[in-house]
């Protein structure tokens, strides 16, 4: 059984069972990291080979990545910015320390943008290496779709969970707001940071939030999800009811990303799900301000004091958001945080019929170059909302992934998933990079 090829879950049973030993896999993916990514560098470091993985657990012998905004005990976090270079925490984010405790081993850090944000790393497509793989969680995607881990943590505030999965042609999670502890993870905009997984398949996404989903006094937002649980594995949910929703964005996305989600939803049709054109009430128009506005405000408050002592370390682009947020009046801010708690409400009945949204992750493939890593516009209605998000890999465009996105309501992250994983069986679009393909 080839390391490289196997599935977060694959892999558990395959150790659980004594069909693989733990640390010969974990061995196996560290050789292939350090063979591959020099090309790729989606690490920014590689945990000490000789660590022994713990035995016992659900993912006892699982080697996952973890993007560089949180915290590791015994491994850099630099979040990104040569402000903390030399930075070792001596505690796990909330997150990384439920890793550990399930058995999970720490296989290395992942590129991030500067503190989540918009000025990119080094990280390259693993499908071309001459465009992006997506922003801000760069390394994490990079990482599970070349095969150097079954599991990685990213994050998002915009788009930088579904969006680089998108780019990589891998399954990302973004789960609803508040499902997972976010303490030890540095803050891009409190109102808006979620925490999210990439994975292989929906199975392995579902299965990982399972495991992490969970409430901590140390983060005020958290929520529980209800009736969340997987015995007997996740069940696809038979002919879901989805509601094709075109936003104002349409138009801008490319023509081979719009072919492939009508392509996706015609087959959806024949296979016995319902499909239906929906277009969201006029009162949800405004969640690209609004949410440009919670961000721009949470931001400048967060990293004004930062720009202040480093301002030579501090990216153009962040100093752009910190000014752009002080030049906010304290109503508007008021404002939109209103409409976020008033539209997640909403949705609810607004999705009334539907099992969840078919909308675009994206405006096409990843772009060419790694100075931009694409418009996360498409993503931030969910986010803003708070509803649980997945992509879909669907298909290929000039060698290059396209996906689509699947989007449910505020804390019904299972029924998404359970649609989600009708909607992969019938695409049944599992391909991976040739560089990811090799030896």
């Amino acid at each position: 059984m080839e390391a490289h090829t196997l599935g977060l879950v694959e892999a558990a049973r395959a150790i659980r069972d004594g069909r693989l030993d733990g640390a010969a896999y974990r061995a196996a993916l560290v050789e292939r990291i350090r063979r591959i990514d020099p090309e790729i560098r989606a690490f920014t470091c590689i945990a000490d080979p000789g660590d022994a993985a713990t035995t016992a657990g659900p993912l006892a012998g699982i080697p996952v990545a973890v993007k560089d905004i949180f915290a590791t005990s015994g491994l850099p976090t630099t979040n990104g910015s040569p402000i903390y270079a030399d930075r070792i925490p001596d505690a796990d984010a909330w997150v990384v320390e439920r890793l550990r405790s399930l058995g999970a081993t720490v296989i290395g850090k992942t590129v991030t943008t500067e503190f989540a944000w918009r000025h990119p790393g080094p990280t390259r497509n693993p499908w071309n290496t001459a465009h992006t793989p997506g922003g801000s969680s760069s390394g994490s995607a990079a990482a599970v779709a070349a095969g150097l881990a079954p599991l990685a943590l990213g994050s998002q505030t915009f788009g930088s969970v579904i969006r680089p999965a998108a780019f990589c042609g891998v399954v990302g999670l973004k789960p609803s707001y508040g499902a997972i502890p976010r303490t030890g993870v540095h803050a891009l905009a409190p109102s808006l940071d979620h925490v999210g997984v990439f994975t292989r398949s929906v199975g392995d996404a579902a299965f990982a939030l399972y495991l992490l989903a969970a409430v901590s006094d140390t983060d005020p937002h958290g929520r529980p999800l209800p009736g969340f649980t997987l015995d007997g594995g996740l069940a696809p949910l038979p002919a879901p009811r989805l509601a094709f929703v075109k936003t104002s964005l349409w138009d801008a996305a490319d023509d081979s990303q719009k072919a492939l989600t009508e392509a996706a939803a015609a087959r959806f049709r024949d296979a016995g799900g319902t499909v239906e054109a929906f277009a969201l009430p006029d009162s949800f128009a405004g969640m690209w301000e609004a949410g440009r506005i919670i961000l721009a405000c949470e931001a400048s408050a967060i990293f004004a004091p930062l720009a202040e002592r480093h301002p030579d370390l501090v990216s153009a682009v962040l100093k752009e958001l910190i000014a752009e947020g002080a030049a906010i009046a304290a109503p508007a801010y008021v404002d939109a945080l209103r409409l976020q708690t008033r539209l997640r409400r909403e949705l609810a009945t607004v999705l009334d019929g539907f099992d969840a949204i078919l909308t675009l992750p994206a405006a096409g493939a990843a772009p060419e170059g790694l100075a931009y890593t694409g418009n996360p516009a498409f993503c931030v209605p969910w986010t803003f909302l708070g509803t649980p998000a997945v992509n879909l890999p669907a298909g290929l465009h000039d060698g290059l992934p396209l996906g689509i996105q699947l989007v449910g309501r505020y804390r019904d992250d299972l029924r998404l998933l359970r649609v989600a994983a009708w909607c992969e069986e019938i695409l049944d679009h599992r391909t991976a990079p040739s560089l990811a393909a090799g030896p």
